[in-house]
């Protein structure tokens, strides 16, 4: 089954009123733990990867690990999509490389640090949404940042500075014709969200549910909405690890997400942590050992767990069966 398209995915989310998981890359061990996760609950799939999982891999080899995928689990419905694009010409390279699916975040400046106008954002979202719906490919913008930073991209901050102003993104939707709207709700990147339990103070459902009731045929994506369970930083820290008491995302946070309007939820450091508590356990109880294997087969496994997981959780397992990828010069036409 060759890659699809996201738009396709996720309306067929929409349909079904469940969420699709997409899940950040670098490697091939990564790959292979979605894909294996994917065939375990029958789930459709979106794979991620940012700039710095880009040039961390290099395009190429990604690229055709992802063809490997497809070709080994031909019957999962694949999307290929580039997480926060700094700029329309990063969106264009990833589009003529065969991503079916790219973000355009024009909620910041290039350099992907610096909150941008309204006016820039909407001026470099049409840009991309032109030169990829000619190419049937799907276009996600964000309005708002998100705070915390992730491979080089973000605001930086709790999260709580530049939520999504509701109005504005009902706008934004008209002037741009995006197919996705990431907001910001009060998430962050990275595996430090929250210092506590995360309540309506601190992850603002309610501007969420406003949002999805302004734009409710605008498939709305959750960003830095890792769970960022005790038990994988428990074991990080059982061997070794240091990390700081952190609270990500709750999963019935994210399902009330769902119920309204969140087709698309990414996860990274949930499963950063799955795979680095499953090395250092290796390394720890048997120092004696050195084959990479040794330690990146349990990792591979710890990861495909945390996401097989997620798939269940979002409501996609089991929804692999029932959708038909239509070729992306079909969804072309369709755009035109």
């Amino acid at each position: 089954m060759p890659l699809v398209s996201m738009r396709q995915l996720l309306d067929e989310a929409a349909k079904g009123g469940y969420g699709v998981g997409a899940f950040n890359v670098n490697n091939m061990e990564q790959i292979q733990a979605i894909m294996e996760a994917a065939r375990e609950t029958e789930s459709p799939v979106i794979i991620q990867a940012s700039r710095g999982a880009r040039s961390y891999s290099q395009d190429r080899f990604l690229y055709h690990l992802m063809l490997a995928a497809t070709e080994l689990y031909p019957e999962i419905p694949t999307v290929l999509h580039l997480d926060h694009g700094n700029s329309p010409e990063t969106c264009q390279s990833a589009i003529d490389l065969g991503f079916t699916s790219v973000m355009m975040d024009g909620s910041l400046l290039a350099d992907g640090k610096t909150p941008s106008s309204y006016e820039y954002n909407v001026d470099v979202t049409r840009k991309v949404v032109a030169a990829a719906h000619a190419k049937g490919v799907t276009v996600e913008a964000e309005i708002g940042c998100l705070g915390g930073i992730e491979d080089g991209h973000g605001a930086g901050g709790s999260g709580m500075e530049h939520l999504t102003d509701p109005t504005q993104a009902e706008q934004f939707v008209k002037d741009t014709n995006c197919d996705a709207l990431a907001i910001a709700i009060g998430t962050s990147h990275g595996a430090y969200k929250f210092t506590r339990k995360p309540d309506g103070e601190v992850l603002k459902m309610d501007v969420l549910i406003d949002i999805h009731k302004r734009i409710p045929t605008t498939h709305l994506v959750m960003h830095g909405s890792s769970s960022v369970p005790k038990d994988l930083q428990d074991i990080i820290n059982q061997y070794g690890g240091s990390l700081k008491p952190t609270w990500g995302v709750p999963v019935e946070e994210i399902q009330i997400g769902i119920k309204n309007g969140v087709r698309k939820i990414n996860v990274d450091t949930d499963n950063r942590l799955a795979m680095t508590g499953a090395i250092r356990k290796v390394l720890m109880e048997t120092p004696e050992k050195f084959d990479p294997r040794d330690y990146m087969k349990p990792a591979r496994e710890a990861m495909k767990k945390v996401v097989a997981q997620r798939m269940v959780q979002f409501g996609q397992a089991g929804k692999a069966k029932s959708i038909t990828p239509i070729p992306l010069p079909e969804i072309a036409k369709l755009y035109a």
